[in-house]
């Protein structure tokens, strides 16, 4: 049923019941203040980057100069130059590259594989395990932070990349939202079809049921890039190599030499976050179908 809005002042808002006029009012009032949140909510999310990306053009006096302006400086230049000398920045960027694209692909196949079968196969148990597996995003990754130190030393991959993005390619979240995707959109009818015709089970998902998760494929992307490209604590805990920093932790190295250049960091800051706003640009369309298709069943 729609609801149209009357005007105030026409004969159709003079017929209506006090009631009807209250709820058109209230319902005017909500719409309004809906909309001051949310340009409110934008305005504090964007504006730290617009923030850094200004600051960038300044030098460290500026930057600490009594008062607030909008005004752009003139030392953009000299901060880049800056940003290379103390710190390996394109090394480090490309380090968080590597590690992000090559996590999140392993991540792809991982959880998509291990949603499908908790999805499709029956085997005893299967309820509880995937009953812990959900429970154990409860579990702050804090927590495991020694046990991963531990087990990293063990197998000898201290100061290596792999173990950065190795423990974290399959995780509850992603296997939990492949699941879901499987039961919402893929027909029981198509996998036993696929079977009837020889298909064996390898082939059945990378030829049915693949192609078929490419919204929560595209989600799952999102989430692990980020994931990868903002992990801080596990490369401050494996990583001591400067050659070998991830562009979080290169960043972070550098704030505790004496007069911080603060223009050149936060050059830094501003470059490291283009790779987000790209990847989202891509898949923001497959991200939002993704979240909502395992919403409509299961």
């Amino acid at each position: 049923m729609s609801t149209q809005t009357v005007a105030p002042g026409s004969s159709t808002w003079a017929a209506l019941k006090p009631s009807d006029r209250t709820i058109e009012i209230t319902t005017k009032v909500l719409m309004v203040l809906l909309a001051i949140v949310l340009i409110v909510s934008a305005f504090v999310t964007v504006f730290p980057f617009f923030w850094s990306a200004l600051l960038s053009t300044r030098d460290r006096s500026e930057i600490f100069s009594t008062g607030i302006s909008f005004a752009i400086g003139d030392s953009l230049m000299i901060n880049y130059a800056r940003l290379q000398e103390i710190m390996p920045f394109w090394q480090a960027m490309f380090n968080s590259i590597y590690i992000a694209f090559l996590g999140t692909t392993i991540s792809l196949l991982f959880c998509s594989m291990g949603g499908y079968a908790f999805a499709v196969f029956k085997f005893k148990g299967k309820n509880v395990l995937f009953g812990m597996l959900v429970g154990s995003m409860m579990i702050p990754p804090v927590l495991s932070l020694i046990p991963y130190f531990m087990i990293v030393k063990f197998l000898g991959l201290m100061d290596n990349h792999m173990a950065v993005w190795l423990p974290f390619t399959t995780t509850p979240f992603g296997i939990f939202l492949m699941r879901q995707h499987v039961v919402a959109s893929i027909p029981k009818e198509l996998l036993e079809a696929a079977k009837l015709d020889g298909a064996g089970e390898f082939r059945t998902y990378f030829s049915v049921v693949l192609p078929l998760l490419k919204p929560a494929l595209a989600t799952l992307a999102i989430v692990q890039f980020v994931f990868f490209w903002n992990s801080f604590m596990q490369p401050l805990v494996v990583l001591t190599t400067p050659e070998n920093y991830v562009i979080t932790q290169a960043l972070r190295s550098v704030q505790g030499i004496p007069n911080t250049p603060w223009g050149a960091v936060m050059l830094g800051t501003t470059i490291s976050i283009l790779p987000l706003v790209v990847t989202y640009l891509f898949a923001s369309k497959q991200m939002i179908s993704g979240l909502t298709s395992g919403a409509v069943k299961g």
